[in-house]
């Protein structure tokens, strides 16, 4: 594990070695490209994974999330937030305790997955590239990814502190 550095109190990690568990949340079989980021909260329960889902990736990410979605990685997301869907994302499947994100664009398919427990939020990244290209595109933007992600999943949990108030 790799834990992130930050004033906040809230640790985030990443979790090299993917539990199988949470593997299994994406049927993409064999992805390219896999993270898993945990922040210990000691009180994520009171949090589904779509009300989690919808403070990171619409509250949080917003704009800049959209452009990276939209514009650099091409991902043909829904126009509006509905009850099927987040931040454009579809919503393709879900758990009790998970939530399974999922979008496609001309060279890549991609799962967000969220995992809620009583002490934890993770948040698991998968991308198939179906075109070359998309390995060219990601490999950068990775970076950029593996750095916001903490921040992401910290403000995250400042947004469901703030609406359970």
């Amino acid at each position: 594990m790799v834990r992130s550095e930050s004033a906040s109190p809230l640790t985030v990690f990443r979790q090299h070695d993917v539990p199988e568990e949470v593997l299994a949340l994406s049927p993409l079989a064999d992805p390219d490209y896999v993270d898993l980021f945990t922040i210990a909260t000691g009180d994520a329960a009171p949090g589904s994974p779509e009300q989690w889902a919808r403070a990171a990736f619409e509250d949080v990410a917003g704009l800049k999330g959209q452009f990276i979605w939209r514009v650099l990685l091409g991902l043909r997301l829904k126009r509006r937030t509905s009850p099927t869907c987040v931040a454009g994302w579809t919503i393709a499947e879900r758990g009790d305790r998970w939530l399974r994100l999922e979008a496609r664009s001309w060279m890549l398919t991609g799962h967000l997955v969220i995992v809620v427990d009583d002490e934890e939020v993770s948040l698991g990244t998968f991308l198939r590239y179906d075109r070359p290209m998309a390995r060219r595109v990601w490999t950068p933007l990775s970076a950029v990814h593996r750095h916001e992600a903490p921040g992401l999943l910290r403000e995250a949990y400042e947004v469901r502190q703030a609406g359970a108030r």
